[in-house]
């Protein structure tokens, strides 16, 4: 084999050089620039955004169920009586307005919510999710309907509790708590206004509501929490 003798051109090098180096810089700059999709431009500007992986399913809300009156509202999302337009079951809708949702954090706490329902086995104590739709506007969440309220009014229009009745309330939460933490679950904002009655007898069941703040977790692994209190 003979000697392969290679020249190169330092002013081809040179000037490839600078290529490539602004080359670099328009492509780092073109990643910086990526639109964020949960601006109020980008959320505003027709292309709307996909909250949930999977939804049960294809049709629109409208299509199965109608939406009545509102039964409360929160910082996302406003709860709707919700009848099934074939058998006529009253349900509970919690609609959550996309435009609500400013950051990746806040679709992923909606669709972490959607799908720790989803995914706990049926509870008498937990309140049970029917179905999930989502459109261009909202996703909606389709429960099953408590009526008796919520476990803090009934505390303050009792005054007091026995110590019978305080002991079957709290033997209630923790079966809800145990069941949560066997399924991976850990619920992290329990409290009387998120437990209903499920009608207003007084020996009415008591469920579990608005998994908003729930988490997965595994046994044996630390959870750091940082807590932000609001009007405190």
């Amino acid at each position: 084999m003979g000697n392969c003798n290679t020249c190169i051109n330092s002013d081809a090098t040179e000037s490839t050089g600078k290529a490539t180096t602004e080359s670099n810089r328009v492509g780092r700059k073109a990643r910086k620039t990526k639109p964020n999709p949960y601006t109020e431009q980008s959320l505003t500007s027709g292309a709307p955004i996909k909250v949930l992986k999977e939804s049960n399913q294809r049709n629109r809300i409208g299509d199965k169920y109608v939406l009545g009156r509102e039964l409360g509202r929160g910082e996302f999302g406003i709860t709707y009586l919700c009848t099934d337009k074939e058998t006529k079951e009253e349900l509970a809708c919690k609609s959550i307005s996309k435009r609500k949702l400013r950051t990746a954090v806040d679709v992923e706490d909606v669709r972490r919510e959607a799908a720790i329902m989803a995914t706990l086995p049926e509870h008498p104590n937990v309140v049970k999710l029917k179905a999930t739709y989502e459109d261009d506007e909202n996703v909606h969440l389709v429960m099953e309907l408590c009526e008796g309220g919520e476990l803090f009014d009934r505390i303050v229009a009792r005054g007091h509790y026995s110590e019978r009745a305080a002991a079957h309330v709290a033997r209630t939460i923790a079966e809800v708590v145990r069941m949560c933490h066997v399924n991976g679950v850990m619920h992290r904002d329990l409290k009387p206004e998120n437990f209903l009655f499920a009608n207003k007898k007084e020996n009415s069941v008591l469920k579990a509501i608005d998994f908003g703040l729930s988490v997965f977790f595994k046994p044996g692994i630390l959870i750091v929490l940082i807590i932000s209190i609001v009007n405190c």
